[in-house]
């Protein structure tokens, strides 16, 4: 569904097996579309009616007709805005990502497993909610990790559900969290508050353009869901003003895991974990030893 506070949409409507959904998903969010809706066979994908030129149209059907060789049919409809956030909260249920830890929407009754860590999100429309395989599979790479002593980054935020199940996975050293959408970093403040993960900063940044300045502050962990592009686009600056850190990635389509490996070899990292689930994978990779 579409973030609030941005007035009028348009809705991208596909009627395609949900099967391909996830794809789908990803091939229209790397054009910078960030709300969908899924429905057995019919995939709704939703940006702001400014965004909507032909540029912008003719851009999603070289990207279709690239991956499927056809241009999959789609209707551009208007929607006035009303209270999308009021309908997206209606229908998030808890997310179990394991044993260990629960996402949960503010308020909501729910019966958490002995030990459990519960992680409440008021989510507000931002990315990372749990409701998308990325965050699962970063949450679950990150359970594995011993993160105590691990100075953190983590860019992209979303709701700040990275950076807060961290803090409650045992992490105790400075945290950085930021994100180039300001409706993300204040629903982050939010998050981060409710749930009482102290000493985590949110900053509003850009990924690319402050990216340097605030590696040179000795983080050592960077925690990255966000997509192929600007990974592409960022890793080398990691690389080169990071040389030491550890680097968790998600947002990565498995088709693509070629293209990571080469870029990878380049880098000169090296793979400590993939895992998957549908479409996608993460990757939590090392600076190569010698």
């Amino acid at each position: 569904m579409p973030q609030p506070g941005t007035h009028h949409y348009i809705e991208l409507a596909f009627e395609i097996n949900s099967s391909l959904h996830e794809l789908y998903i990803a091939l229209l969010a790397s054009e910078g579309i960030e709300s969908f809706q899924e429905e057995d066979n019919k995939l709704m994908a939703y940006l702001p009616e400014i965004e909507w030129t032909e540029e912008k149209e003719e851009a999603i059907r070289t990207l279709l007709l690239d991956m499927f060789g056809t241009i999959p049919s789609f209707q551009a409809n208007f929607m006035a805005d009303r209270n999308w956030n009021a309908e997206w909260e209606a229908h998030l249920q808890p997310i179990e990502i394991s044993d260990r830890l629960l996402i949960v929407q503010k308020n909501k009754e729910i019966t958490s497993k002995p030990g459990q860590i519960v992680i409440e999100i008021n989510p507000k429309m931002s990315f990372g909610t749990g409701y998308h395989a990325t965050t699962r599979l970063m949450l679950r790479q990150m359970e594995t990790l011993d993160l105590k002593n691990h100075k953190i980054i983590d860019i992209g935020t979303g709701t700040g559900v990275l950076a807060i199940a961290a803090r409650k996975l045992g992490n105790r050293q400075p945290i950085l969290a930021f994100d180039n959408n300001a409706w993300s970093i204040e629903n982050a403040i939010e998050n981060i508050k409710e749930n009482q993960a102290q000493d985590i900063t949110i900053k509003l940044l850009d990924a690319e353009e402050d990216l340097v300045l605030n590696l040179k502050d000795g983080y050592d962990l960077i925690l990255a869901n966000i997509n192929k592009n600007v990974i592409d686009r960022i890793l080398p600056i990691i690389r080169k003003h990071a040389p030491c850190a550890t680097v968790l990635l998600s947002g990565i389509l498995v088709y693509d895991e070629p293209w990571l490996k080469k870029l990878l070899k380049r880098l000169d990292y090296e793979i400590s974990k993939n895992i998957y689930e549908d479409e996608w994978l993460s990757s939590l990779i090392r600076p190569r030893s010698h």
